[in-house]
């Protein structure tokens, strides 16, 4: 039998409504197929319980999912709240649709995730690309500049918002409130993809959250770093800059009917620990964290991510100056079982959240001390990831591109053609190339870049890269 060990589920109503579902079990004639029947095919369905029929009535006459996201746009100080089982890709695309009408520009970071920028093609908006600034030293990005962004939209001042992630994948923070009153001075709203920052606001060694640094619009992942079921996330704005009716069919739009009870169990209760425990927890994280900071500030040539600008429970170590390679590091940790978030030649990126210990950094940290050690080499120079310094060639919007003739070309004849296709190393998922933009011999060799450093190429209709999809000629779309 499921239970609430922390108490919870007095203040969460989904969770109450999953617990429920299992202390009286019924014996429905609704989906889903396996009708609680973990003797068919095992344990991987128990507890997969629905909203519809489930968690409320096949009506929704309980309302315990608006009672949910309400208390949840309590908690951040938000108007409007919207769970999500489709992870952030659902809510950045239910947002993009949102936001403008179809071939309206909008200001673009051009490191936010790909979800946002395929949402650009939904929405059949034209990006205007900014990007963040370039820290020399690590060749990691620092946040967009409120400047670049006051340019642009003098540059586009019929621009209908402002689009940007923070904190960056690496775990760098950037001037959020800056870049609310640069957008808020030219009457348009800022969206901030803070996916990686579901628990910002909540302690005070940690940075605020968007919605308190001014932001219009924020969509975060419950599942990345608060301990929700994967695809866990939740959109959150003041609708004064946007219309909340048109946000709403922006969600309904792109939204799975059938939505994953213990998903949105899950996402209510671990804002209800948020609520009641998470400074406590937190705090005995960040504390776990800085400690492991301070002992790998000590491995000679390796450089750790630190300072007022990085969130506190993103480990993030650069490796040149140890000539280990990270993706033999990687492998050592695997062997370990401690799979870290990302690795490649020159970075690693460990996320640590509430529910980490003392215990569980210290094995990690004795693990990544002892591979670099194993692996130790000539220092090398540092190598900006290409994913952040590739400047894009736009050629036509990328809705446009999207639906056009297309045809596969090897990647070094596609130089000066114009791709049709989105292609993005993963992690972190940033775009080399995006539908509409030139294929440039700097992008070329961003891409054969990112191989060489043991990136997967995980968004390409090729990921060996032998070839490129390409525009041939463009049709309505």
């Amino acid at each position: 039998m499921p239970t609430d060990p922390r108490g919870l589920r007095g203040d969460a109503p989904l969770l109450d409504a999953w617990l429920r579902f299992h202390e009286q079990p019924p014996a429905p004639f609704t989906i889903p197929g396996h009708k609680q029947r973990t003797d068919l095919v095992g344990d991987v369905v128990a507890g997969d319980v629905p909203l519809y029929a489930g968690l409320d009535t096949m009506k929704l006459s309980t309302g315990v999912l608006a009672r949910a996201e309400a208390r949840a746009a309590q908690l951040w100080g938000a108007d409007y709240c919207r769970f999500s089982t489709g992870g952030a890709t659902h809510a950045n695309q239910a947002v993009a649709l949102a936001l403008a009408g179809d071939g309206d520009e909008v200001v673009v970071s051009r490191t936010l995730h790909r979800s946002l920028l395929l949402g650009l093609v939904l929405a059949g908006l034209t990006p205007v690309w900014v990007r963040p600034e370039v820290d020399a030293a690590t060749g990691l990005p620092l946040g967009v500049a409120p400047d670049t962004v006051r340019r642009a939209l003098r540059a586009h001042p019929r621009a209908r918002a402002v689009l940007v992630g923070d904190p960056s994948y690496v775990g760098t923070v950037g001037d959020v409130a800056g870049l609310a009153a640069a957008a808020h001075e030219h009457g348009v709203p800022l969206v901030v993809d803070a996916a990686w920052a579901a628990h910002f606001g909540f302690h005070p060694d940690l940075p605020p959250h968007a919605l308190q640094l001014g932001a219009d619009v924020m969509v975060t992942s419950a599942h990345k770093t608060l301990p929700a079921w994967s695809q866990a996330a939740l959109i959150l704005a003041r609708t004064g800059r946007l219309d909340q009716a048109r946000l709403e069919a922006g969600v309904e739009a792109t939204a799975t009917t059938s939505p994953a009870g213990a998903v949105l169990a899950s996402t209510d209760a671990a804002r209800a620990l948020l609520e009641r425990d998470g400074r406590e927890l937190l705090g005995g994280a960040i504390i776990a964290v800085r400690a492991a900071r301070d002992r790998l500030c000590d491995v000679p040539g390796l450089v750790v991510l630190d300072g007022a600008g990085v969130d506190p429970l993103k480990l993030t170590v650069l490796l040149p100056g140890t000539g280990a390679d990270g993706n033999a590091i990687e492998r050592d940790l695997l062997a370990a079982r401690l799979p870290v978030e990302s690795a490649d030649r020159d970075v690693i990126v460990a996320v640590a959240t509430m529910a980490d210990t003392a215990a569980s950094l210290d094995a990690l940290v004795g693990a990544l001390i002892d591979a670099i050690a194993r692996h130790r080499g000539a220092p090398r120079p540092v190598a900006p990831a290409t994913a952040y310094t590739v400047d894009p060639v736009v050629a036509m919007a990328p809705r446009q591109a999207f639906f056009a003739g297309r045809e596969a070309v090897p990647l070094a004849r596609a130089v000066g053609r114009t791709s049709a296709e989105l292609i993005a190393p993963y992690p972190p998922g940033i775009p080399v190339l995006a539908p509409g933009e030139q294929v440039t011999a700097g992008t070329v060799a961003a891409l054969h870049h990112a191989r060489a450093a043991g990136v997967r190429i995980a968004y390409a209709a090729d990921p060996t890269l032998a070839t490129v999809t390409v525009t041939v000629t463009v049709t309505v779309g």
